[in-house]
């Protein structure tokens, strides 16, 4: 498939970040700080920023973890969550069928944005 120069930098983007262009995200080791006890964990972040509310909206998921659910026992809680990029408050919500809770906040993220507007 042949790209054209912007093409090819929307392509390079999601092929680096696994989604489209537009999103930023972080994957990777972070700490999980609920009730004041840290634990490590492995996280896919996203986030985008949402122009009907006005605000950073992140979400995704945390790796399975049988300490966390077991700590948890599937209960919605507020959490920190930090990353080697930042810290954020967020709210862990029900783990999925494999164990995977999910994570969401709003404002600024645990992750860096992209700064760079897209070319046209």
């Amino acid at each position: 498939m042949a790209y054209e120069p912007n093409d090819r930098r929307q392509h390079e983007q999601h092929e680096q970040h696994g989604h489209e262009g537009g999103d930023d995200g972080y994957s990777g080791a972070a700490t999980l700080v609920v009730d004041g006890a840290e634990q490590a964990v492995e996280v896919t972040l996203r986030g985008h920023f949402q122009p009907i509310d006005g605000r950073y909206h992140w979400y995704g998921r945390i790796a399975a973890d049988a300490a966390l659910v077991t700590r948890l026992g599937g209960k919605r809680t507020e959490a920190l969550l930090r990353t080697p990029q930042g810290e954020a408050l967020g709210e862990l919500t029900d783990p999925d069928p494999w164990d995977r809770y999910r994570i969401s906040g709003t404002s600024t993220p645990p992750f860096t944005l992209d700064q760079t507007l897209p070319e046209h």
